[in-house]
């Protein structure tokens, strides 16, 4: 069982090891970026990236995430190799055509979108939609393969040609908006041509009438789902862009980026977890490791979130402007949210693995019903504070609803006094607290990091760990003492 989580880790470390560079150094650059770029950029930057990855889960027709299942159904290389070409046929032209419409369109979907006209920005985010989709698919190539190193290496190239012309389009030319989106697609679109040529091999040419209608049956209905379950994350700035003001709306972009850590693991998840859990062919092995994939996912997302929660405003003075200080209401639920959506993917794995994709959309279309409700009854008195309780108010909505949805397909025993530890003691922790401690000084730091520390103990406590997971832990713990710390000192 455990060399599953290994292979997970594995992957999905390399998976986001870029990400996570580039999450990382935009982060560190918060101090240059707060300077050149005003709430408004970041709003309208945010809201068109955004935009990008909705738009891309609609033309790519489900076809990335029914090429990973059918990838797995069985091992004969010919098949497989057919079925990623019947695939990269649909999903590579469909994209280059509608990014050539977007681009045509750009100066009256300028004025739908943003309010103003500004073709520029909607030509420029036509080649972001081309670049991200055609990725997502090649992306996939190497994921069912677990080709972790090409991945890797891709993916740190993308990070660095990002991060130098971001930097010289914001900061040098002074493009605001307009550089910081320039410089994320150029870089996607150069490492897509250099991914494209790598695997010439598996790009199809034609339509295949074998593979593709059944593909098609399985990924088209996951369309509706997942547009419905990400659209979650383009309502709330549409909201607050359109009804509050761009300010707001960049306010909250900026908490969404210092939540830069839980979205990573939850992006690393997302990568990693789809291909690993289907190819597990043993039914009952995969209850019940999906079972403890929950429990220790929520395990180490609550961590992170507590974290956020409870030391968020020392990194916002230490990174940002004080003009964006207000953006510390929104990260804990913005974080709270993100770890809720990987429990998500969990329930869309074990649909999937029945082979009934069916049942996300109801569960999605309700999550963003309520969600749409919510921000209307909470963003006014709270602000965007309130626009994180409704993103954290509709992923709760979406997991029972699916979680009653797919325990009559495929049914998973989860570790439910297991998991409640862990929602009493994380949150009790965070929420105590954040309205407890003080909020400023470094008393305040030591007293929030101590209450951060305090957590491990309070579970190791409680009885949460199984008598084989602490023995792990003091394995580790005894084999971390026993490692030498360098050479030893010569004789006198």
């Amino acid at each position: 069982m455990y060399d599953y989580f290994r292979r997970l880790a594995r992957t999905g470390a390399a998976y986001q090891v870029g990400e996570a560079l580039a999450k990382g150094v935009a982060v560190l650059l918060l101090p240059v970026y707060t300077r050149h770029l005003t709430q408004a950029d970041y709003g309208t930057a945010d809201l068109l990236l955004t935009l990008v990855i909705l738009v891309s889960i609609v033309i790519r027709l489900g076809l990335v995430e029914a090429f990973i299942r059918f990838y797995h159904l069985d091992e004969d290389p010919e098949r497989r190799e057919r079925v990623a070409r019947a695939a990269t046929a649909v999903v590579l032209p469909v994209t280059t055509v509608l990014a050539l419409l977007v681009a045509a369109a750009a100066a009256p979907l300028s004025d739908a979108i943003l309010g103003f006209r500004d073709p520029a920005l909607i030509r420029i985010t036509a080649l972001g939609l081309w670049a991200f989709t055609c990725l997502e698919m090649t992306y996939a190539l190497l994921r069912v393969d677990e080709r972790a190193g090409t991945f890797l290496r891709a993916s740190l190239v993308n990070v660095a040609l990002t991060i130098g012309l971001s930097v010289y389009l914001v900061v040098v030319r002074d493009e605001g908006a307009r550089g910081l989106l320039l410089g994320n697609f150029v870089a996607s679109a150069i490492v897509l041509a250099g991914l494209l040529w790598v695997l010439r091999a598996r790009i199809g040419l034609r339509l295949d009438r074998t593979h593709l209608p059944g593909m098609l049956r399985f990924g088209l209905p996951t369309v509706p789902a997942e547009v419905s379950v990400f659209a979650l994350n383009l309502v709330d700035r549409a909201y607050l862009y359109r009804v509050e003001s761009p300010a707001a709306a960049g306010l909250y972009s900026l908490a969404v980026k210092l939540a830069a850590v839980v979205i990573l693991v939850t992006r690393a998840f997302q990568y990693a977890w789809p291909p690993l859990a289907y190819s597990i062919r043993d039914d009952d092995e995969a209850r019940r490791f999906y079972a403890l994939v929950a429990t220790y996912y929520v395990l180490g997302t609550g961590l992170v979130v507590a974290a956020l929660t409870l030391l968020g405003r020392w990194a916002l003075r230490l990174l940002a402007t004080p003009e964006f200080y207000g953006a510390f209401e929104a990260l804990p639920w913005v974080s709270l949210g993100w770890a809720l959506y990987g429990l998500f993917l969990v329930l869309v794995v074990m649909a999937g693995r029945a082979n009934v994709t069916t049942r996300n959309f109801p569960a999605a279309l309700f999550g963003l019903v309520l969600n749409s409700v919510l921000l209307v009854v909470l963003v006014p008195p709270l602000g965007i504070a309130g626009a994180g309780v409704a993103l954290c108010g509709a992923y709760v909505g979406m997991l029972g609803l699916m979680y009653a949805f797919t325990q009559r397909l495929f049914r998973v025993d989860f570790e439910w006094g297991r998991l409640a530890v862990l929602v009493v003691v994380l949150g009790g922790v965070a929420v105590a607290g954040e309205l407890l401690l003080p909020t400023s000084g470094a008393l305040g730091f030591l007293a929030r990091a101590a209450a951060l520390a305090a957590i491990p103990l309070a579970l190791l406590g409680s009885g949460f760990f199984s008598p084989q997971e602490r023995a792990r832990l003091r394995g580790l713990f005894v084999r971390g003492l026993a490692r030498p710390a360098g050479p030893a000192p010569p004789a006198a």
